[in-house]
């Protein structure tokens, strides 16, 4: 169980491991979008929320087992705007279970040939909050906060998906003006056989709030 501790930094972090941002991937990679219909009936695509990028090899201190890659990257995006402050966000996935559309976990087994998939909005200013650095370190199996691997901290989410592995858990965080509705988490799940066969189209994504 690895614990995931942010830092904001000055620069965007190209290539490493970060939280917020602006993703790096290759070409072969496409930033993951929803459809979504405007007033008008007329759909249009929206991109979802970059949340982090794991460099791999830097967890395979804390990962002895090789439940996750120990090379390569790992993306993580989910339709966090409504969570974010942005109450009239069209893309409300609600509680509970996500619609897959709603979230997208992608996996590059190598670091090179990377570029940064910039999102910006008409004056050229970055959707986004800053990209903020992280150090990992062990934890328990179900702790709170921001993690890797372990069970979900919420027991209700324990009880209603005991099969599956929170391959990432998101807390709550003032900084970021990050709410969950009262007090909550998101999980990225997945069952074990999936993880071990890397079938990242397999992860289910839960919120819980009180």
């Amino acid at each position: 169980m690895i614990k995931i501790t942010t830092h904001p930094v000055d620069g965007p972090l190209f290539g490493q491991s970060k939280w917020w941002g602006q993703p790096d991937m290759p070409e072969s990679l496409e930033y993951p979008e929803i459809t979504l219909v405007d007033d008008d009936g007329e759909e249009y695509q929206d991109p979802l929320t970059f949340v982090c990028q794991l460099r791999c090899e830097e967890l395979a201190p804390l990962d002895p087992e090789g439940l996750l890659p120990h090379e390569g990257m790992l993306w993580f995006f989910a339709a966090l705007d409504y969570f974010l402050g942005d109450m009239d966000s069209p893309a409300y996935p609600g509680m509970g279970p996500w619609q897959q559309k709603y979230f997208r976990v992608l996996y590059s087994p190598k670091c090179d040939d990377l570029h940064t998939h910039s999102i910006v909005y008409d004056d050229g200013t970055p959707v986004g909050l800053p990209a903020e650095a992280f150090t990992f370190s062990p934890c328990g199996k179900a702790d709170d906060g921001i993690r890797l691997l372990g069970n979900p901290y919420i027991e209700e989410v324990r009880e209603e998906m005991p099969d599956r592995i929170s391959l990432l858990q998101i807390d709550e965080d003032d900084r970021w003006n990050l709410v969950f509705h009262d007090c909550g988490t998101l999980n990225f799940l997945i069952t074990p056989d999936d993880l071990r066969h890397r079938r990242w189209e397999k992860v289910e994504c839960y919120l819980f709030s009180f």
